[in-house]
């Protein structure tokens, strides 16, 4: 089970990009926040990403966070691949683990997580794609982790979720499961700090390193 952005794709781009149009079109001449800023506030949904980015621009006071989130996601999904690529790897590790059923759980809005991957060609690859919105809760609740595994008949200590942020790993713990962080992602602090099973600089790495397992 992967995460998406930070883990199979970086979008660090479109993302910021869309949150700062989104500002600058209902708060006009407020300065960008720009690409290393917003990705930090990345994994918790769009609904979190707009809060921090409005504490971090000093609008929190003056706008509703509703507002805007409709407007960066229209901003976003404008540009959802402008930019946005698989990780170097990313494809390679995909191929190698063809023969197990994989899904991905993200905090990203459902829709836009089935879109993202269908535009990069890799939506077949997946039995499943669920993100915010689908189910009743988000990671780092481990419900979605949980209906997934059984959605494939897997029990959760087969189950594996791959992810780069300590969100990832807390989820796979809450959920029994094994839990392997990417160093490379948005949350490279994080990740090491909640130490998951596997610490992977790479995906290329994972199929290699499953026998650790």
């Amino acid at each position: 089970m992967f995460d998406l952005d930070g883990t199979l794709v970086d979008s660090s781009r479109d993302i910021a990009e869309a949150v700062d149009a989104a500002i600058a079109r209902v708060a006009p001449g407020t300065a960008p926040l720009g690409v290393e800023q917003v990705r930090s506030f990345v994994g918790s949904g769009a609904r979190v990403l707009i809060e921090r980015s409005l504490r971090a621009s000093g609008l929190a006071a003056r706008l509703e966070v509703e507002g805007v989130l409709a407007v960066f996601m229209e901003c976003y999904a404008a540009r959802l691949t402008a930019t946005t690529r698989l990780y170097p790897g990313a494809a390679a590790a995909l191929d190698a683990l063809a023969h197990l059923p994989l899904a991905v759980l993200t905090n990203k809005p459902g829709p836009l997580s089935r879109r993202l991957l269908d535009e990069l060609q890799i939506a077949d690859r997946f039995a499943l794609v669920v993100g915010g919105g689908d189910l009743a809760t988000k990671k780092p609740d481990p419900a979605g982790l949980l209906w997934i595994a059984a959605q494939l008949g897997r029990k959760p200590e087969r189950t594996l979720i791959v992810g780069d942020s300590g969100i990832d790993v807390r989820t796979g713990r809450a959920a029994g499961t094994l839990t392997a962080g990417l160093r490379g992602g948005f949350d490279p602090e994080g990740v090491e700090s909640e130490s998951p099973d596997l610490l992977l600089d790479d995906l290329s790495e994972l199929p290699v390193r499953l026998s650790e397992l």
